[in-house]
Protein backbone atom coordinates (compact mmCIF):
# COMPACT_ATOMS: atom_id res chain seq x y z
CA UNK A 1 0.00 0.00 0.00
CA UNK A 2 1.15 3.54 -0.69
CA UNK A 3 2.40 5.21 2.47
CA UNK A 4 1.96 8.83 3.53
CA UNK A 5 5.05 10.96 3.90
CA UNK A 6 5.21 11.88 7.57
CA UNK A 7 1.75 12.89 8.77
CA UNK A 8 0.49 13.96 5.33
CA UNK A 9 -2.46 11.89 4.10
CA UNK A 10 -2.38 10.09 0.77
CA UNK A 11 -5.18 11.42 -1.46
CA UNK A 12 -6.82 9.30 -4.14
CA UNK A 13 -8.95 11.56 -6.35
CA UNK A 14 -11.83 9.86 -8.13
CA UNK A 15 -13.70 11.99 -10.68
CA UNK A 16 -16.29 11.33 -13.35
CA UNK A 17 -19.85 12.05 -14.48
CA UNK A 18 -22.97 11.06 -12.57
CA UNK A 19 -23.62 7.30 -12.27
CA UNK A 20 -20.16 6.33 -13.50
CA UNK A 21 -19.67 4.24 -10.36
CA UNK A 22 -17.59 6.65 -8.29
CA UNK A 23 -19.40 6.14 -4.98
CA UNK A 24 -19.55 2.36 -4.88
CA UNK A 25 -16.09 1.95 -6.36
CA UNK A 26 -14.61 4.63 -4.13
CA UNK A 27 -15.94 3.01 -0.97
CA UNK A 28 -14.57 -0.39 -1.95
CA UNK A 29 -11.18 1.07 -2.89
CA UNK A 30 -10.99 2.93 0.42
CA UNK A 31 -11.74 -0.23 2.36
CA UNK A 32 -9.11 -2.21 0.45
CA UNK A 33 -6.49 0.46 1.17
CA UNK A 34 -7.54 1.15 4.76
CA UNK A 35 -8.37 4.76 3.87
CA UNK A 36 -11.31 7.00 4.71
CA UNK A 37 -13.86 7.66 1.98
CA UNK A 38 -15.53 10.98 1.17
CA UNK A 39 -18.47 11.45 -1.22
CA UNK A 40 -18.42 15.16 -2.01
CA UNK A 41 -21.74 14.86 -3.82
CA UNK A 42 -23.43 14.36 -0.46
CA UNK A 43 -22.15 17.77 0.63
CA UNK A 44 -23.80 19.45 -2.34
CA UNK A 45 -26.95 17.47 -1.70
CA UNK A 46 -26.92 18.69 1.89
CA UNK A 47 -26.94 22.29 0.68
CA UNK A 48 -29.64 21.40 -1.86
CA UNK A 49 -31.76 19.90 0.91
CA UNK A 50 -31.38 23.13 2.89
CA UNK A 51 -32.33 25.26 -0.11
CA UNK A 52 -35.43 23.17 -0.83
CA UNK A 53 -36.49 23.27 2.80
CA UNK A 54 -36.14 27.05 2.93
CA UNK A 55 -37.88 27.55 -0.39
CA UNK A 56 -34.83 28.98 -2.15
CA UNK A 57 -34.62 28.16 -5.86
CA UNK A 58 -31.50 26.11 -6.72
CA UNK A 59 -30.82 28.39 -9.71
CA UNK A 60 -30.90 31.66 -7.71
CA UNK A 61 -27.19 32.29 -7.08
CA UNK A 62 -27.48 35.42 -4.87
CA UNK A 63 -30.22 33.87 -2.72
CA UNK A 64 -28.22 30.67 -2.34
CA UNK A 65 -25.13 32.64 -1.31
CA UNK A 66 -27.13 34.50 1.33
CA UNK A 67 -28.66 31.27 2.64
CA UNK A 68 -25.43 29.33 2.82
CA UNK A 69 -23.41 32.11 4.43
CA UNK A 70 -24.40 30.90 7.89
CA UNK A 71 -25.15 27.22 7.22
CA UNK A 72 -23.00 24.68 9.07
CA UNK A 73 -22.49 21.40 7.19
CA UNK A 74 -20.80 18.48 8.93
CA UNK A 75 -19.51 15.32 7.25
CA UNK A 76 -18.84 12.66 9.86
CA UNK A 77 -16.83 9.67 8.74
CA UNK A 78 -17.99 6.30 10.02
CA UNK A 79 -17.57 2.63 9.11
CA UNK A 80 -21.27 2.32 8.29
CA UNK A 81 -21.13 5.29 5.94
CA UNK A 82 -21.00 9.06 6.27
CA UNK A 83 -23.38 10.98 8.48
CA UNK A 84 -24.33 14.39 7.10
CA UNK A 85 -25.59 17.12 9.39
CA UNK A 86 -26.97 20.52 8.41
CA UNK A 87 -27.09 22.99 11.29
CA UNK A 88 -26.95 20.05 13.67
CA UNK A 89 -29.76 18.07 12.02
CA UNK A 90 -28.96 14.63 10.59
CA UNK A 91 -30.19 14.73 6.98
CA UNK A 92 -28.33 11.65 5.70
CA UNK A 93 -31.49 9.72 4.87
CA UNK A 94 -32.98 12.64 2.97
CA UNK A 95 -30.16 12.99 0.44
CA UNK A 96 -31.10 10.10 -1.86
CA UNK A 97 -34.30 11.76 -3.10
CA UNK A 98 -34.37 12.53 -6.83
CA UNK A 99 -35.42 16.15 -6.27
CA UNK A 100 -32.47 16.70 -3.95
CA UNK A 101 -30.08 15.27 -6.55
CA UNK A 102 -31.52 17.52 -9.27
CA UNK A 103 -31.30 20.60 -7.06
CA UNK A 104 -27.71 19.73 -6.09
CA UNK A 105 -26.70 19.55 -9.75
CA UNK A 106 -28.23 22.97 -10.39
CA UNK A 107 -26.76 24.82 -7.42
CA UNK A 108 -23.29 23.30 -7.84
CA UNK A 109 -22.84 25.52 -10.90
CA UNK A 110 -22.50 28.63 -8.73
CA UNK A 111 -18.97 29.62 -7.60
CA UNK A 112 -20.24 30.94 -4.26
CA UNK A 113 -21.71 27.52 -3.46
CA UNK A 114 -18.51 25.68 -4.32
CA UNK A 115 -16.51 28.14 -2.21
CA UNK A 116 -18.61 27.23 0.83
CA UNK A 117 -17.65 23.57 0.57
CA UNK A 118 -14.04 23.74 -0.65
CA UNK A 119 -12.41 24.22 2.78
CA UNK A 120 -14.56 21.48 4.30
CA UNK A 121 -13.61 19.01 1.56
CA UNK A 122 -9.92 19.69 2.08
CA UNK A 123 -10.18 19.30 5.86
CA UNK A 124 -11.57 15.80 5.42
CA UNK A 125 -8.21 14.50 4.17
CA UNK A 126 -6.53 12.75 7.08
CA UNK A 127 -3.78 10.15 7.60
CA UNK A 128 -3.12 7.55 6.47
CA UNK A 129 -5.17 8.44 3.41
CA UNK A 130 -8.51 9.26 1.87
CA UNK A 131 -10.38 8.38 -1.32
CA UNK A 132 -12.38 11.42 -2.44
CA UNK A 133 -14.97 11.19 -5.21
CA UNK A 134 -16.59 14.02 -7.12
CA UNK A 135 -16.36 15.99 -10.33
CA UNK A 136 -13.52 18.42 -9.63
CA UNK A 137 -11.40 16.58 -7.07
CA UNK A 138 -8.30 16.14 -9.21
CA UNK A 139 -8.60 19.56 -10.85
CA UNK A 140 -9.71 21.89 -8.05
CA UNK A 141 -10.07 20.32 -4.61
CA UNK A 142 -6.84 18.28 -4.59
CA UNK A 143 -4.91 19.26 -7.75
CA UNK A 144 -1.67 17.91 -6.24
CA UNK A 145 -3.14 14.50 -5.34
CA UNK A 146 -0.61 11.76 -6.17
CA UNK A 147 -3.34 9.42 -7.40
CA UNK A 148 -6.02 10.56 -9.83
CA UNK A 149 -8.60 8.48 -11.66
CA UNK A 150 -11.38 9.51 -14.01
CA UNK A 151 -14.24 7.00 -14.21
CA UNK A 152 -16.48 7.05 -17.26
CA UNK A 153 -19.14 4.85 -18.83
CA UNK A 154 -21.61 5.09 -21.69
CA UNK A 155 -24.71 7.18 -21.09
CA UNK A 156 -26.96 4.14 -21.54
CA UNK A 157 -25.03 2.11 -18.99
CA UNK A 158 -25.02 4.96 -16.49
CA UNK A 159 -28.78 5.37 -16.92
CA UNK A 160 -29.31 1.65 -16.34
CA UNK A 161 -27.30 1.78 -13.12
CA UNK A 162 -29.03 4.89 -11.80
CA UNK A 163 -32.49 3.48 -12.60
CA UNK A 164 -31.54 0.44 -10.55
CA UNK A 165 -30.55 2.71 -7.65
CA UNK A 166 -33.92 4.44 -7.77
CA UNK A 167 -35.73 1.09 -7.95
CA UNK A 168 -33.91 -0.04 -4.80
CA UNK A 169 -35.29 3.06 -3.08
CA UNK A 170 -38.80 2.27 -4.24
CA UNK A 171 -38.83 5.08 -6.82
CA UNK A 172 -40.43 4.17 -10.15
CA UNK A 173 -38.18 5.81 -12.76
CA UNK A 174 -37.49 4.30 -16.20
CA UNK A 175 -33.99 4.10 -17.71
CA UNK A 176 -35.18 6.40 -20.52
CA UNK A 177 -36.19 9.07 -18.00
CA UNK A 178 -32.92 8.68 -16.15
CA UNK A 179 -30.92 8.90 -19.38
CA UNK A 180 -32.61 12.18 -20.27
CA UNK A 181 -31.86 13.54 -16.81
CA UNK A 182 -28.24 12.41 -16.91
CA UNK A 183 -27.71 13.97 -20.33
CA UNK A 184 -29.03 17.27 -18.99
CA UNK A 185 -26.81 17.05 -15.93
CA UNK A 186 -23.77 16.16 -18.05
CA UNK A 187 -24.34 19.26 -20.15
CA UNK A 188 -24.65 21.44 -17.08
CA UNK A 189 -21.58 19.94 -15.39
CA UNK A 190 -19.44 20.27 -18.51
CA UNK A 191 -20.45 23.84 -19.31
CA UNK A 192 -20.61 25.47 -15.90
CA UNK A 193 -18.19 28.32 -15.27
CA UNK A 194 -17.14 27.19 -11.81
CA UNK A 195 -15.06 24.00 -11.70
CA UNK A 196 -16.58 22.28 -14.75
CA UNK A 197 -16.41 18.52 -15.06
CA UNK A 198 -13.20 17.65 -16.85
CA UNK A 199 -10.48 15.08 -16.61
CA UNK A 200 -7.25 16.21 -14.99
CA UNK A 201 -4.42 15.95 -17.50
CA UNK A 202 -2.57 13.49 -15.28
CA UNK A 203 -5.60 11.35 -14.37
CA UNK A 204 -5.84 7.69 -15.36
CA UNK A 205 -9.05 7.05 -17.32
CA UNK A 206 -11.04 3.96 -16.34
CA UNK A 207 -13.94 3.13 -18.66
CA UNK A 208 -16.29 1.04 -16.53
CA UNK A 209 -18.90 0.32 -19.22
CA UNK A 210 -17.85 -3.28 -19.86
CA UNK A 211 -15.97 -3.97 -16.64
CA UNK A 212 -17.32 -5.71 -13.57
CA UNK A 213 -17.35 -3.85 -10.29
CA UNK A 214 -14.56 -6.07 -8.98
CA UNK A 215 -12.40 -5.40 -12.05
CA UNK A 216 -12.70 -1.64 -11.62
CA UNK A 217 -11.83 -1.77 -7.93
CA UNK A 218 -8.88 -4.08 -8.54
CA UNK A 219 -7.49 -1.88 -11.32
CA UNK A 220 -7.48 1.19 -9.08
CA UNK A 221 -6.18 -0.53 -5.95
CA UNK A 222 -3.32 -2.17 -7.85
CA UNK A 223 -2.27 1.14 -9.37
CA UNK A 224 -2.28 2.91 -5.99
CA UNK A 225 -0.29 0.15 -4.35
CA UNK A 226 2.18 0.20 -7.23
CA UNK A 227 2.44 3.98 -7.13
CA UNK A 228 1.17 4.38 -10.71
CA UNK A 229 -2.14 6.12 -10.11
CA UNK A 230 -1.50 9.10 -12.36
CA UNK A 231 -0.13 9.90 -15.80
CA UNK A 232 2.54 12.25 -14.54
CA UNK A 233 5.82 11.81 -16.32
Amino acid sequence: MAEACGAAPVVVALDGPAASGKSTVGLAVARELGFAFVETGKLYRALAWKALREGVAPDDGPALAALFREVVVEYRLADAGPQILVDGEDVTAELAAAEVAEAASALSAFPEVREVLLPLQRRLARPPGVVVEGRDIGTVVFPEAPFKFFLEASLAERARRRAGDFAALGQDVTPAEVEEDLARRDGRDLSREAAPLRRAEDAVVVDTTDLTFEEVVRAIVERVRAGTGSNRE
